[in-house]
């Protein structure tokens, strides 16, 4: 019965590893920064919620069923964007798009992680905390260029919108404006 067990499990493996290099090219270093920053933010996300009842993501600042499993959707389509960006690699013959798209998804796992460590109270340096307000000025920033370039809109022109996590409501849902937008 265990001969059985550890061959099930050296299958699955073999699947696995033969399936996560298909799509994402294996293991690279960012790759793996980015599962644990990943990990780190939803782990830290769930204690905000259920410890502390601070959760920016519901009125009562605490923890949602709801919220929770739109955040895991979210950090499964960021690895669903990392191995489009690895195809992308195999297509052109490069080897720096999935690595260099996976970094950028670290310094956004990594501002989400200073921000759950400042709603539990832990005190953030004042150099850090300015970082964090110039890559989100920055992230801005590029948004509205991009935006500007369009002469006119047309059926080939798409808007980014780049939120924090206030511009969330309990559920989880992006929250409006009171003008629709």
């Amino acid at each position: 019965m265990k001969a059985i067990f550890i061959l099930i499990l050296a299958a699955v493996g073999s699947v696995g590893s033969g399936i996560l290099k298909a799509l994402w090219g294996g293991w690279s270093q960012p790759m793996v920064v980015l599962l644990i920053m990943m990990g780190l933010d939803y782990f830290t996300g769930v204690l905000v919620a259920l410890v502390f009842r601070k959760s920016p993501h519901t009125k009562s600042g605490g923890l949602s069923s709801s919220v929770g499993l739109k955040g895991l959707l979210r950090k499964f389509i960021l690895i669903v964007i990392v191995a489009a960006a690895y195809q992308i690699d195999k297509l052109i013959g490069t080897s720096y798009i999935r690595d260099a798209v996976a970094i950028a998804f670290i310094a956004n796992e990594a501002i989400s992680l200073m921000e759950n460590a400042g709603l539990m109270g832990v005190p953030i340096p004042q150099i850090l905390l300015k970082g964090i307000e110039v890559l989100k000025g920055k992230a801005d920033a590029h948004v509205e260029d991009v935006a500007s370039h369009s002469d006119k809109p047309s059926d080939e022109t798409t808007t980014i919108t780049v939120m924090d996590h206030d511009d969330y409501d309990e559920d989880g849902s992006p929250v409006t404006g009171g003008d629709g937008e």
